[in-house]
């Protein structure tokens, strides 16, 4: 029988604090410990806290590891695999989207065998979002050639990070692995943990790195080629080695964790066998689940039924072997899971076990399963109870009455559906007539504005009580924009803040026709909308007398993780306007750093400390990249200067419906990021543009104009007077050298833009 983790095997040699941590704290403290040189990464809620917290502790000097903020989950997968190729312990850490984002990275990693740590913070997956903890993201990776560990508890997360490391790199394995825990279970809780007081005792575990002694990139004295095209024969081979290295995994996990036990005091076996020695009925349940059924297991006993409960630390390999020893007796066994395989008649691991009983002649074992917590809905020990009632009964009968089900749904009841409260608004009631768009014989657009008092009148495209924070810039500024749009629209928000805070099921703060979909891929979905639309018109499928005007709006670093797409779809020239609002960080996920946050700028992953100073490289200018596209206009604007935002606004819709694509850059306050009183907004980002920090400007057919200049207007002010108001750029006004780093270049983007003002050749 398997012990639990806490079980003291013998006296512990190694000295350990006690304290009360959650499960991304101890995975940041063992990578810690054990000192990795390199951590790619991209922030996503829940697993984001793991790369916030090595910052911290990197700011602190706590350690060495170089942290990489890449583009996206795909790029952190990139430069994952390409440190580990250059013989580098790596580890990073992701959850969700995030991980399908990298999977077509992951067997290339595994079929290589470079080995790394890969944190794995369980969550739903899309769609729709939901942010909390379910394993369809784990089931992904069942078949990606990775080992798998399922970390039940914070102390479990600290103990297989490190025992993770020693698996990976072991001679017959050489193979990535996965440490996978629940998102806001197992992530966010603090409990009662212990790690090794001194760091050598970790490092002494896992061993000095032995991957210079294979085949990589940095020794140029033996040259390698990785990654060569192969052949179906040597495709096959290639493949049945690795399978036997995951399965030799299942070995060297089994030493690794006595040794680990030996040194801790904490054991965890292949399986964790909860009261299974002469069990008739059981439930399987991963990770923290597990955890909460144990006391449904004791009250079942107290009652005399002979109930057990089987929790696997490892799934990849499949414990099969230990499965069939661990059932051998019990009638009846149901089998929960927080993932459907969708037709199947049961998750994953339901089919796994089943398998693995199929072999076994002597083995009767009725099989339930039930699809239960999706999207983080709660498991309580009435739960468990229920699990167990369905396994008491099957074994009874001998047969399950309904083999497989979800667990805990409930049918809908029409008298409780939610009504409009308002009447839809489209067309005319959008449209106020007085906002007239002409092109001029200089081939630019003329824009004729009312007084901005008139056009309040509109109504607005964001309805209140949505849950934005107080003082965000982004919807009094995408509301601003809006109001120089005439007519119908279809917005798609990119994930990010301004989404999440306006469309909760069932509630919508959206007047018009809103959609949703992923940080990478909003402006490609939104191509195939507009492109498809403008066909069904031609093609007389659809009757819409007025065109609509179509808007992608992105922003909390989706600039940076949807580049690619954004990019594509403008050198396609779509109708479409591309609006980013530019809060200079990742505000969805907890102000880590975005591309667009400024050179020396405080986020959440990149702090101030003895050994750093906030963000390193400056910010991206996305509209000079989306310029170089060629599309017919780019601009940025602020809500300091409404008329010029507004004139704007009928200019990039003029051209979205005639031309093509329009790239718009909204700067906008953000107090929780910038760490500001919540009414400094619209002073600030006033400062921001008259520090010419973020300029006024527009580039209309190639062509740029400098739409408000300072200078001219005698309102230029020094960039440290900006600095000042912000709590997150404070600590600059003491550092003359980074300083006077920022406004360098300030000064030299502001020259270059002077000079294309000039001229329309540059």
């Amino acid at each position: 029988m398997a012990v639990s983790e806490n079980t003291e095997t013998q006296a512990v040699p190694a000295e350990q604090v006690t304290c009360f941590e959650s499960g991304n704290e101890m995975a940041a403290t063992a990578a810690a410990q054990i000192n990795y040189h390199i951590m790619g990464y991209f922030p996503i809620t829940p697993s984001t806290e793991v790369a916030q917290y090595l910052d911290q502790m990197k700011a602190r000097g706590q350690h060495d590891i170089e942290l990489i903020a890449a583009d996206g989950e795909h790029g952190s997968a990139g430069i994952c695999y390409g440190a580990a190729m250059a013989g580098a312990r790596v580890i990073n850490a992701t959850s969700s989207q995030g991980f399908l984002y990298m999977l077509e990275q992951l067997p290339t990693q595994s079929g290589t065998r470079f080995p790394m740590v890969l944190n794995l913070v369980t969550r739903a997956v899309s769609g729709p979002l939901d942010i909390r903890g379910d394993h369809s993201d784990l089931y992904y990776g069942l078949n990606a050639g990775w080992v798998i560990l399922t970390a039940s508890t914070p102390q479990a997360v600290y103990d297989m990070n490190i025992m993770a490391l020693r698996i990976a790199e072991h001679a017959e394995v050489r193979l990535p692995v996965i440490v996978a825990y629940d998102g806001f279970f197992t992530s966010h809780q603090k409990r009662k943990v212990q790690y090794f007081k001194d760091n050598e005792v970790v490092q002494s575990f896992v061993g000095p790195n032995p991957n210079h002694e294979y085949p990589n990139v940095s020794d140029p004295s033996r040259p390698v080629t990785i990654g060569a095209h192969m052949g179906g024969d040597d495709l096959l081979n290639n493949h049945y080695q690795l399978s036997l290295a995951l399965e030799k995994a299942g070995e060297v996990y089994a030493e690794v964790a006595a040794e680990y036990a030996a040194l801790s005091g904490r054991e965890h076996q292949v399986l964790d066998l909860y009261r299974m020695d002469d069990a008739e009925v059981a439930v399987f349940l991963l990770n923290s689940a597990g955890e909460s059924a144990k006391d449904t297991v004791d009250a079942l006993r107290n009652r005399g039924i002979k109930a057990g409960l089987v929790r696997p630390n490892l799934i990849r390999p499949f414990p099969a072997e230990q499965l069939r020893q661990a059932l051998k007796q019990v009638k009846a066994l149901l089998v929960g899971e927080r993932a459907d395989s969708y037709g199947a008649q049961g998750g994953n691991l339901t089919h796994e076990i089943r398998s693995a009983l199929q072999v076994d002649p002597d083995n009767h074992t009725v099989i339930l399963s039930r699809i239960f917590g999706l999207g983080g809905k709660d498991f309580y020990a009435d739960d468990a109870a229920a699990f167990f009632e369905l396994a008491i009964d099957a074994a009874s009968k001998g047969y399950a009455e309904k083999p497989f089900d979800y667990h805990g749904y409930y049918p809908g009841d029409p008298k409780h559906a939610l009504a409009p409260v308002r009447e839809p608004l489209h067309g005319d009631d959008y449209r106020s007539g007085l906002i007239e768009v002409t092109p001029g014989e200089d081939g630019r657009l003329k824009v004729k504005l009312p007084p901005l008092r008139q056009l309040t009148a509109k109504p607005h495209r964001l309805a209140p009580g949505h849950g934005a924070c107080p003082g965000c810039g982004a919807l009094s500024a995408l509301e601003l924009f809006f109001k120089g749009i005439e007519g119908d629209m279809v917005v798609l928000f990119q994930t990010g803040c301004a989404y999440v805070v306006t469309a909760s099921y069932p509630y919508s703060s959206h007047n018009q026709t809103f959609v949703h979909n992923l940080f990478q891929n909003g402006a490609a979905t939104l191509a195939g909308m507009v492109d498809a639309f403008y066909e069904l018109k031609r093609r007389g499928e659809i009757q819409i007398s007025d065109d609509i005007t179509f808007i992608m709006v992105s922003g909390d670093g989706g600039m940076d993780i949807g580049m690619g797409a954004t990019v594509g779809a403008a050198l396609r020239n779509h109708k479409m306007i591309i609006l980013e609002y530019d809060n200079e960080g990742y505000m969805n996920t907890g102000s880590q750093l975005s591309y667009s946050t400024p050179v020396g700028h405080i986020t959440s992953t990149s702090g101030l400390g003895k050994t750093q100073k906030g963000k390193k490289g400056h910010h991206k200018d996305t509209a000079q990249i989306l310029a170089a596209c060629n599309i017919p206009y780019v601009f940025t604007a602020a809500e300091s200067n409404p008329q010029d935002m507004i004139q704007k606004a009928a200019k990039a819709q003029w051209y979205a419906n005639h031309a093509g694509t329009a790239y718009g850059k909204l700067l906008c306050a953000c107090p929780l990021n910038w760490k500001t009183p919540d009414h400094s907004g619209h002073d600030l980002v006033k400062a921001a543009v008259d520090s010419c920090f973020f300029p006024l400007y527009e580039i209309e057919q190639g062509v740029t104009n400098i739409t408000y200049n300072p200078e001219l207007k005698n309102k230029r002010i020094p960039a440290a007077d900006w600095l000042k108001g912000m709590g997150k750029t404070k600590h600059l006004l003491k550092d003359e050298e980074l300083l006077h780093s920022f406004e360098a270049e300030i000064e030299r983007r502001w020259s270059r833009l002077k000079l294309k003002h000039e001229s329309d050749l540059l």
